[in-house]
């Protein structure tokens, strides 16, 4: 199976990141790609609180809609990160939309919040987001066992394993990394989830200049269940890799850790 991890620069025009989207997905058809997946905040990077606020569509408006147009349409599958509207009159959701090919999604919120205070580059995102307060199992498609997790949810191992256990075969993770954190952590990270958790791991990045103060650092990727990265945006566009469940299925069996794990000493479960 075909698989495109997209690599875009989301800034605070949404009809201008809706179409390049519309058009990275028909680009992933045309290749054969049978799902594709977008970034964390796909939808629009705000210059500030108040103007994300002003900019975040409910579920079913036009940018979701858009998107499961194109999903049916095309045929394909469509992992990508949007902001949601909440109740709340000060703060959204932060959330992973797996669209399937008949158009159903599925939706994961952010349970991790990225509070970032570095020298020179500080990130409260607990100061715009609700936290999610819900784990979800991996989604069945036609491509696999998808798990859904959100950019700062890569630092949590915990949250992985438990996916890991209810037989995910990919792990995904849209992303927005900061240009100093990507630099330090960004490969050894997603490289070590898929090697612990015998996965493919997906990251789509957003890369650029995406407001005049946020800058994203890229390198979005296809890492398989080795920890070998297979495919790796250098640029804006699509890099492609093919996603096969027989080599997980050959690695478990090679290596059986989960067999190994001693539950008489520790354990890991839901609350």
């Amino acid at each position: 199976m075909l698989a495109a991890v997209a690599q875009i620069c989301s800034t605070p025009r949404i009809k201008d990141n809706l179409h390049q989207i519309l058009k990275l997905i028909s680009t992933a058809t045309a290749k054969g790609a049978k799902a594709i997946f977008f970034p964390e905040a796909s939808d629009f990077i705000a210059e500030n609180k108040q103007q994300a606020l002003e900019l975040v569509q409910p579920l079913n408006g036009e940018f979701v809609s858009e998107i499961k147009r194109a999903a049916i349409e095309n045929k394909i599958i469509v992992s990508i990160g949007i902001h949601e509207q909440s109740s709340e009159q000060t703060r959204l959701f932060n959330t992973h939309l797996l669209i399937n090919e008949t158009g159903a999604i599925h939706l994961y919120r952010k349970i991790h919040l990225f509070d970032l205070n570095l020298p020179g580059n500080v990130l409260m995102e607990s100061k715009s987001t609700i936290p999610g307060d819900g784990y979800v199992a991996p989604i069945s498609t036609t491509v696999g066992r998808v798990g859904l997790a959100l950019c700062y949810d890569l630092r949590f191992p915990e949250y992985s394993r438990l996916l890991q256990l209810q037989g995910m075969d990919i792990l995904t993770y849209p992303s927005a990394f900061t240009v100093p954190t990507g630099k330090a952590h960004w490969h050894v990270l997603l490289r070590a989830r898929a090697i612990e958790t015998q996965s493919y791991v997906i990251a789509a990045a957003q890369y650029g200049q995406n407001t005049a103060t946020r800058s994203t650092y890229g390198h979005a990727l296809i890492v398989d269940p080795w920890g070998e990265i297979i495919a790796e945006c250098d640029d804006l566009g699509l890099q492609y890799a093919d996603i096969d469940l027989d080599k997980i299925k050959k690695i478990k069996e090679q290596m059986p850790v989960l067999d190994h794990r001693r539950t008489d000493v520790y354990s890991l479960k839901l609350c």
